[in-house]
This record gives C-alpha cells, structure tokens and sequence, in this order.
C-alpha cells in the first residue's frame, strides 16, 4: 500500500532536513545561552567571594583596632592609677572621656580583689557604697584568670536583661611589688558594638553576625532582609572565647546582563523564526495531517491503554458504542461481544434484570444520580461483583450530545474491606467494653459484696429466730422483704454488667436520654464514692433520641471515667464531675466537665488518634472508639478548655447527637 506521501520521489528526506536545520539551530542557540549564562554566574559568585572576602577582612581589622585601643586605654587608666595619688579622680575622668568617645561601652567598673565594686561608671549608687559585681559564673572565672595571670583578659560571652549578649574585659591594676591591687572592667554589648562599628554602607550588603562555635547567635545587624547568597566566618579575637563572625552577602539588584541576555534571546529566535517561515507552506499539508493522526492516537491511547477504569460509552437508544480494554477485561467479555449490545446487556445479572433496565432507562432520561451509582454486575464465567458507575454526557467536536459515556469501577473489594474494618471496630468496641469492665472490677465486686452481705445477715437473724421457737410472722416477713430488696439490687448490678460487656450488633432505636445517663451513673457511682467525687446531673425527665443505647453508654462511661482519673489531684471538695445537655432545633450537645488537670495544647490534636494515650497504663483506644460510635449516630465529638473550674484548670468533653423522628 502507498501512502501519499511517499507518491513524490525524495520528499520525505528533503522535509526532514529542513525540519533538522531549525531543531539544530535552536540546540546551538540553547547551548550558547546556558554556557553563557554559566560563564557570567561564575564570574559574578568570584566576584562577590573576593569582595565579601576583603570586606569581612577590613571589618575585622577596624573591630580589633577598637578593641584594642579601648584595652590600650584601660591599661594605661590601670598604671595612672597606681602611680598617681588620687586613684578615684583619675579613674572617673578616664573613665568618663572613654564612655563619651566609645559608645560600645555601656560600663566601666573599678574592682576590688575580693571582686566588690569600688566605683562604676555609668553608677546609681554612691562610690563608696560596697556593691557586690553582679552577672554570671562566666564573669567569676574571668576574673580569677586575669587575677592569676596579671593580664587582660576577656570573658566568655552571656546573657543580662532584655536577654542581650556581653563580653566583659578585665585589665588588673598592679600596685607596690607587682601585687594586684584591684581590677578595671570593661562591658561590652555586642549588640551595640557592631551598631557603632559597623558602617550603615557595609549593612547594605551584608549581614553581620557574631555567633559560637555551636551557631548560638549574640548579635546581629542588618538592613536587608531575605537569604544570602555567600557567607564567610572569621574568628572574632579578641575577645576570643570561641566566638566568631558571620558575614553574609546578598546579592545587589543588576539587570544590565539580564538585558542583554534577553537581547541577545529576541535576536536569535527572530532568526530561528524567520528560518522556520521558510518551511513553513511545504510542512503545512503534512504537519496537519500528522497533528490529526498524533491527536486520535493520543486519544485511543490514553483511553484504552493507560486507564484503569472501566469505560463504557452508549448512544441516545442506549447501544453500547465503545468500551476500553480495563471494561473488557473487568466483565470478560470481549469487544465484538459488547460493542454493538443493547439491552438486556450481557453482563447484567439475571436476578436484577428488572433494577438494571430501571437504571438504564434513568439513565437514557438525564435522572443519573451525580455521585454514582451502584449495581451488581456479572463476568463472563457467571461470578457477580459489586461495581460503582457515573454517568456523564458525551459530546461530540460540535458540542452536540450523542450519548453516554460510564466510568465503571470494580468495587468488590473495598466492600469487603470496609465490612472487615466494620467487624474490627466492633471487636475493637467490645474488647474496650471488655477493658473498662477489668478496670472496675474491684469496685464492682465491692458493690456486689454489699448486698450480699446483707442478705446473709438477714438469713441468719430469720434462721434465729425460727431456732428459739420465737419468731413470729410479722418478724419474719420484714427481714425476707428487705432480703429481697437486696437480692434486687444484686441482680440490677449483675444484669447491668451483662448489659454492658454482652456483644451485639449497633443498631439505633428509640430511647430515653436521661435513662442512659441515669444507667452511667449507677455504673459508676461506686467508684465516684471511692475517690470523693461528686457526680451532678441535671436532664429533662422526657427526651427521645434515635441511637444505640449500649454504645451511648459506653462512650458516656468512657467520659466519665476519664473526668474523675484527671480529678486525680485535685482537692476534694472540687472534685465535681458534671454533665449537661443543651438541646437546638437540629441536634442535642451533651457534655461532661471536670475540674481535673486539664490537657495539654501539645496532645489536644493527637487526643482522638487510636493508641495515642496520656495515662502510663492506658492503652490509647477509647477516645478514638469514643469518636467512631458518636460519628456512627452522625454527631461530632470534641474537646475544649473549662472556663468555669474553681481550680483554673479543666476540661469539657462535647458531643452531638442529630434529633430525628424515632
């Protein structure tokens, strides 16, 4: 077979080197625009090194050269002082002439070799009062060094009010024989010793940082604010100490070579356009033709190949016109065998023949549920499967609607997963009833124990009393009534537990409110006594809500025992578990407060994750269990802060319940 194009003899070769001049041309012109804009980014990252380099080395140099004036100064204040008469006159003009001329200075200080400070300047107190210096450990040490060495020497930094980084220099006075008679101090915030040192011109380029081996930050300045392009560290000695400087450049604003380039770029492609105009009348046939047959490629391909999805397209009549390979391979059937099928189609199951036809017709008539739909389909070997369909109008290049086109999902096993997952929560439910039942045992035990006990004492007053051939009816009959009382109440706390921990599948009915809290309460009381805690209730004697009344009472018991283990703590007389319920148009909020501790931001967003626990023995299920039953009756369950606790801490556990007819 002959294609047209191949009816003209070297038109295919002559085509494809006019198509490989200008897809050449535009290499060429990609690789000089990337070398050149490499060759121009390295100059530029050489250049600002170099600069940032002689920078740092000239800022450098001008803080040693202050620092070491000011020592220079202070040695000299140290041998004027022990030469002439009056120390404290010569110490404060000195002193005042060096704070007026070194601003960087917020403090010198004459002290004593037992560390008492004799004069300070700037000082609020008098000269001769004894003030004990004041700081850190780090300044101590500092001292006894210059103290044993009989130089200057400077401290490690640290931290005073305001939370502002110091170094401190201490320059001893040397008296008669070389004894060291006192000591000058020199404070330094670092802060306002890169302020006055720095120049306003060099902020504009960079920032400056003075940190410590470990990156801890004492100071900084800058006037620009972003991320640098280049940094470089240079010790800061003096004052030594492990500290250094940081200087990091930014890169200033230059569109000159931006400019070019983009010149340059106008240019290059003006040619490369120009060359493709060329060819343009010759590969105008061609290149439609092969654009119409990428484009119905491309579209067959993404359809039938790459699609996971069960596709499936019908006319207006409902005539299976196309199906995708993942539909074929979903159903069994092969193409021949749909494409062309009208109902009843070959993969409807015989039983649902009747709701098939229904929603194919609703389909036809535009009624197609917008989120889908499901239906149970039958493969070839005759197995049925759950699937999920949507529907969507088909519509031609013209925008006319000539059909239906259907994603079909096989969604057999996400029900089956979904089913397990429901079974596992109702284990998980159980087994949590089965746990807090554990938990209290004791009590329960206790509880049961009471009337029991009493039950024996009464057998053996009647059992008495029919020994001494005295008993009389009347006798009789009060103690076997109150044997009975208590022989109730055993069997209300047994069948109560029976309730409690038997398994059953959730089902919602109508039931009274107040009745499932009252059970909770009678649950729980117990051991509410056996901890002082004292449980208020306040609900309405009449109020129906549509709900699974075990599962209710697990969450409220759930609730109620995690208010009185958080009132742990908390004195007696507020341990005051309350539960209220304020009712809207549309749902009820029931809620449980404590005056416990509280719970802390950190755990509040993790409170409702399955197995995350705050107690040391707690297994980390019953919130989350708590949360599946409340959204199971379609509520909302949520923590918040107790504004009203006497202690001034809390917590208020919500839920709602949606009121619908029962």
């Amino acid at each position: 077979m002959i294609t047209p194009f191949a009816s003209q003899p070297g038109n295919p070769r002559h085509i494809r080197w006019l198509l490989a001049l200008p897809k050449f041309g535009i290499i060429l012109l990609l690789t000089a625009l990337l070398a050149l804009l490499w060759l121009l980014h390295r100059n530029e990252i050489e250049e600002e090194r170099a600069a940032l380099i002689k920078d740092v080395l000239w800022l450098e140099q001008n803080l040693q050269f202050h620092l070491n004036s000011n020592e220079e100064q202070l040695q000299q204040l140290s041998m004027d002082m022990n030469t002439l008469s009056d120390s404290r006159k010569v110490f404060r003009l000195r002193a005042e002439h060096m704070l007026r001329n070194s601003p960087e200075i917020a403090q010198i200080l004459w002290l004593s070799p037992d560390r008492k400070v004799i004069d300070a300047l700037p000082s609020t107190a008098p000269p001769e009062q004894e003030i004990e210096t004041f700081g850190p450990s780090s300044i101590g040490k500092a001292f006894d060094l210059a103290l044993h060495i009989g130089k200057p020497h400077y401290s490690d930094p640290f931290f005073l009010e305001g939370n502002q980084a110091h170094v401190e220099l201490l320059v001893p006075i040397h008296g008669e024989g070389q004894q060291i008679s006192g000591m000058l101090a020199l404070l330094y915030p670092l802060d306002t010793l890169l302020a006055n040192q720095v120049p306003w011109w060099f902020t504009e380029k960079y920032k400056v940082e003075i940190i410590d081996d470990n990156e801890q930050l004492y100071a900084a300045k800058t006037r620009i604010e972003g991320n640098g392009d280049q940094r470089y560290v240079i010790p800061f000695d003096p004052p030594g100490a492990g500290l250094q400087l940081r200087v990091t450049s930014y890169r200033t604003p230059d569109n000159s070579v931006q400019r070019s380039l983009v010149a340059a770029i106008v240019l290059l492609a003006a040619g490369v356009f120009w060359s493709l105009w060329l060819v343009r009348d010759l590969m105008k046939k061609r290149s439609r033709a092969e654009e119409a047959l990428r484009s119905e490629h491309a579209f067959r391909a993404a359809m039938e190949d790459s699609l996971t999805v069960g596709m499936r397209a019908r006319d207006l009549q409902g005539k299976v016109v196309y199906v995708n390979p993942a539909f074929c391979k979903m159903t069994g059937f092969s193409v021949d065998e749909l494409v062309g099928a009208t109902p009843p189609m070959p993969y409807w199951a015989p039983e649902q023949l009747e709701e098939s036809y229904a929603m194919h017709q609703t389909v036809l008539a535009g009624e197609a549920p917008p989120d889908g739909f499901e239906m149970t389909f039958m493969r070839k070997n005759g197995e049925r499967f759950n699937a999920l369909v949507y529907e969507a109008k088909l519509i031609d290049g013209n925008g006319k609607h000539t059909g239906w086109m259907a994603s079909v999902l096989d969604i057999t096993e996400r029900k089956r997963a979904e089913e397990l997952a429901r079974q596992q929560q109702e284990q998980l439910q159980f087994t949590s009833r089965l746990v807090t039942m554990g938990e209290m045992a004791s009590t329960l035990a206790h509880e049961l124990n009471q009337p029991l006990a009493a039950i024996a004492s009464y057998n053996t007053g009647c059992l008495n009393l029919l020994a001494n051939g005295q008993a009389q009816p009347e006798d009789l009959r009060s103690a076997l009534e109150k044997i009975s009382t208590q022989a109730q109440r055993a069997g209300k706390i047994i069948r109560r537990v029976h309730d409690f921990v038997r398994k059953s599948e959730p089902k919602r009915a109508p039931c009274q409110l107040g009745d499932v809290i009252e059970d909770c309460i009678g649950f729980i009381e117990a051991e509410a006594r056996k901890h002082h805690v004292r449980i208020e209730c306040d609900t309405p004697p009449e109020l129906p809500v549509l709900a699974d009344r075990l599962l209710l009472e697990q969450v409220l018991l759930n609730l109620m025992r995690n208010g009185m283990e958080a009132m742990a703590g908390t004195p007696p007389a507020h341990r005051v578990l309350r539960i209220g319920i304020a009712s809207s148009a549309s749902e009820l909020c029931i809620s449980v407060s404590d005056n416990g501790c509280g719970i802390p931001p950190e755990a509040r967003d993790k409170l409702f994750i399955a197995f995350f626990t705050t107690k040391p023995e707690g297994m980390g299920i019953g919130l989350s269990i708590c949360r599946s039953i409340i959204e199971f009756h379609r509520g909302r369950l949520w923590t918040e802060d107790n504004p009203h606790s006497p202690t001034g801490s809390g917590t208020i556990f919500r839920f709602t319940l949606p009121l619908e007819s029962a």
